[in-house]
C-alpha cells in the first residue's frame, strides 16, 4: 500500500525536484520510504536553519524552488529564521513537514514535538501555509504551492502534514503534475501610458531588484532604448552586465545614485521594493524621486509600498520590460549618449571612495576565480561588497546582510549554492562571530563532497557591532568574544584549510581549492590584508 507520504516524493519528482534538504525524524520516516524510487538526492545538515539556508542558496543560483523535509515542532522553529530571510528576499522555498496526528492537533497534551499551533506559527514567515487533512488533495496542494513559484512574487510556502495523514494510503492519487499558470502580464493601456512618460523624458533612469533576475535580454533593449543609465539593488547585481556602458552597479544608498533619483524626470522601477536596506542604508532618509515613478512589480500590494508611483504596473519583469521596448520601437532614442555619459559619471562618483585594501582582496579573487558565486553574510568584506562588488551575470552574488539580515548564513547557502551551480566555484563570505552560528555544516560539505569555499573574514569577534557601540559611546559588551581555531575545526570537520599572510598566498589557495572535490576553509585574518572596517 503506497502512503502519502511515499506519493509525496514521487510528485517532487514529478515537478522536477532533483534535490531536498532535511534531517529525518521518526515523525518524517515516512516521506523517505519512497526516496530511492526517485531522482531526488537528499542532503542531510546539521541544523534544520542551515536546511533552510542551503535551500535559499539552492535557489537563488538556480531559479527552482528549494525543498525542505523537517520535523515537526522544533525543525519548524529551527528553519523560521532561515524562511523569513527568504521572505524578506522573495526566494522560492518548499518547506514540507510533519505535524502531529489530526486529532490531537492544538489539544496541547504534551505530545512529542506538539506546538499549540505549528501552522499558524509558520505563517509569519511563509507566503502561503497550509494543513493537508486529507491524501487525496495532495496533488492540488502542492500544484498550488509550484503555482505560487511560476506565476507570482516568490518566497516559501508550507505544507505541514500530520502523521496520520503520512502514513495513509495513497494508492489512488494521480501523480501527473499540474500545468502551471505563468506569470502576469502588463496592462497594455498602462504601457501606452508609461510609453507617452517615457517619450518626454530628457533625463531618465531604471531602478531594478531582485524581481528583474531573469529580464536581462529585455532590461538592456529598453535600457538602449531609452538611453537611460540602469541601477540596481544587490539581488539585482549582474542582471545588466557591469560591462554594459549604461549600467552603474554601486547601491541605491549612496549619495550619487540618491541624488540622481532626485535629479531624473522619469524613474522607471522594476521589481524593486525601495527597501531601507537598498536606499537608506546610511540612514539619510527617505528616497526621494524628483520626477514621475512608473513601478512595476508582480506583486500588487509591492506597488503601494515606501514610495507612491504615478504609474503603477502590475506585472512580470520581463514581459513589461519587453512590452515597453515595442510601445518604445518607433520613438528616436532621447538625447543620444547622454546616458552613457550620467552612467560614466556616476560610476567615477561611486568608484572614488572605494578601499584599496578591500579592493585588493576583491580583484584577488576574481583573478583566481573569474566566474565565482559569492554567497555573503554579515561581515565587513560583505559590506564593502555590497557596494563596490559587480558581475557580469545574474544570481553570481547574495548575501544575508540586507532585507532580513541574519547571521551565520553563508556557510549553508554557499553549500546549496554549489549543489545548484557545479559548473563554477561557490565562495561562502563569512565572518568570525557568524560563522560560529552554524560552523557544523562544514561537516555536511564534507559528506557531500562539494569544493564550496569558505572564506572566514577573522577580526575577533563581532567588529562592526562594536564599533556601532564605540561610535554610539557605549562600552562595547558581548561583542570580544572567543575566537576559537579554525584551522583546527576545518580540519575535524573534513575540510582543507589555508591562512594567508597576503594577496598572492590567498590567490593560490583558491586555486588549489578550486582543483578539488573537497571543501575547504580559508581564513584571512584582517590585520593582514586591512587595518580596519571598509570606508564606505
Amino acid at each position: 500500500m503506497p502512503t502519502c507520504g511515499e506519493m509525496l516524493v514521487k510528485l517532487l519528482d514529478n515537478y522536477a525536484v532533483d534535490t531536498v534538504f532535511g534531517i529525518p525524524g521518526v515523525h518524517t520516516i515516512e516521506l523517505y520510504r519512497g526516496l530511492p524510487e526517485t531522482n531526488i538526492r537528499h542532503v542531510t545538515p546539521r541544523h534544520e536553519q542551515g536546511a533552510g539556508f542551503m535551500a535559499d542558496g539552492y535557489a537563488r543560483v538556480t531559479g527552482k524552488p528549494g525543498v525542505c523535509l523537517i520535523i515537526t515542532g522544533p525543525g519548524m522553529t529551527n528553519i523560521a529564521t532561515a524562511m523569513a530571510q527568504a521572505l524578506a528576499d522573495s526566494i522560492p522555498m518548499l518547506v514540507i513537514s510533519s505535524v502531529n496526528d489530526t486529532h490531537q492537533l492544538s489539544l496541547g497534551e504534551g505530545r512529542l514535538h506538539e506546538l499549540p499551533n505549528q501552522q499558524q506559527t509558520i505563517a509569519g514567515v511563509s507566503i502561503w501555509s497550509h494543513t493537508l487533512l486529507r491524501a487525496n488533495e495532495l496533488p492540488q496542494i502542492l500544484a498550488r504551492a509550484f503555482t505560487v513559484f511560476s506565476s507570482e512574487r516568490p518566497g516559501p510556502v508550507h505544507i505541514e502534514i500530520p502523521l496520520d495523514i503520512i502514513t495513509s494510503n495513497a494508492d489512488h492519487l494521480d501523480l501527473a503534475p499540474y500545468p502551471l499558470a505563468g506569470p502576469p502580464a502588463p496592462d497594455p493601456a498602462s504601457i501606452n501610458a508609461a510609453a507617452r512618460i517615457l517619450r518626454q523624458a530628457s533625463r531618465p533612469l531604471i531602478a531594478i531588484g531582485g524581481g528583474a533576475k531573469n529580464a536581462t535580454k529585455a532590461l538592456i533593449a529598453l535600457a538602449e532604448q531609452m538611453n537611460a543609465p540602469v541601477v540596481n539593488t544587490v539581488n539585482a547585481k549582474g542582471v545588466i552586465p557591469y560591462s554594459h556602458p549604461l549600467a552603474v552597479g554601486g547601491s541605491g544608498s549612496q549619495d550619487a545614485i540618491r541624488d540622481e533619483f532626485s535629479n531624473a524626470d522619469v524613474v522607471l522601477a522594476v521589481g524593486t521594493e525601495f527597501s531601507e536596506t537598498d536606499y537608506d542604508f546610511f540612514y539619510h532618509g527617505a528616497l526621494k524621486v524628483g520626477g514621475k515613478l512608473i513601478r512595476v512589480d508582480i506583486d500588487p500590494r509591492q506597488l503601494t509600498r515606501n514610495i507612491r508611483p504615478d504609474l503603477p504596473i502590475n506585472s512580470d519583469a520581463t514581459l513589461a520590460l519587453s512590452a515597453l521596448t515595442v510601445a518604445l520601437s518607433q520613438s528616436e532614442a532621447p538625447h543620444d549618449g547622454r546616458g552613457i555619459t550620467r552612467a560614466k559619471a556616476l560610476r567615477s562618483a561611486l568608484t572614488s571612495n572605494q578601499d584599496a585594501n578591500y579592493q585588493a582582496v576583491f580583484a584577488t579573487i576574481r583573478e583566481a576565480l573569474p566566474e565565482v558565486i559569492i554567497a555573503g553574510d554579515s561581515t565587513q568584506a560583505t559590506y564593502y561588497a555590497w557596494l563596490n562588488y559587480e558581475t557580469e551575470q545574474p544570481r553570481r552574488y547574495f548575501h544575508s546582510a540586507s532585507g532580513y539580515g541574519t547571521l551565520g548564513y553563508a556557510i549553508p547557502a554557499a553549500i546549496g549554492a554549489s549543489l545548484g551551480n557545479t559548473d563554477v566555484p561557490v565562495i561562502g563570505l563569512i565572518g568570525d562571530g557568524a560563522a560560529q552560528f552554524t560552523l557544523g555544516e562544514l561537516a555536511c560539505a564534507a559528506e557531500i563532497k562539494t569544493g564550496v569555499i569558505f572564506l572566514l573574514w577573522n577580526n575577533n569577534g563581532y567588529g562592526e557591532i562594536k564599533r556601532f557601540m564605540e561610535n554610539g559611546d557605549i562600552t562595547p559588551i558581548g561583542v570580544d568574544i572567543h575566537t576559537p581555531d579554525f584551522m583546527t575545526i576545518g580540519k575535524a570537520m573534513g575540510c582543507n584549510v589555508a591562512c594567508p599572510n597576503d594577496l598572492e598566498s590567498l590567490k593560490q589557495a583558491l586555486i588549489n581549492a578550486r582543483s578539488t572535490a573537497t571543501p575547504t576553509l580559508i581564513e584571512l585574518r584582517q590585520e593582514r590584508f586591512t587595518e580596519g572596517p571598509p570606508n564606505l
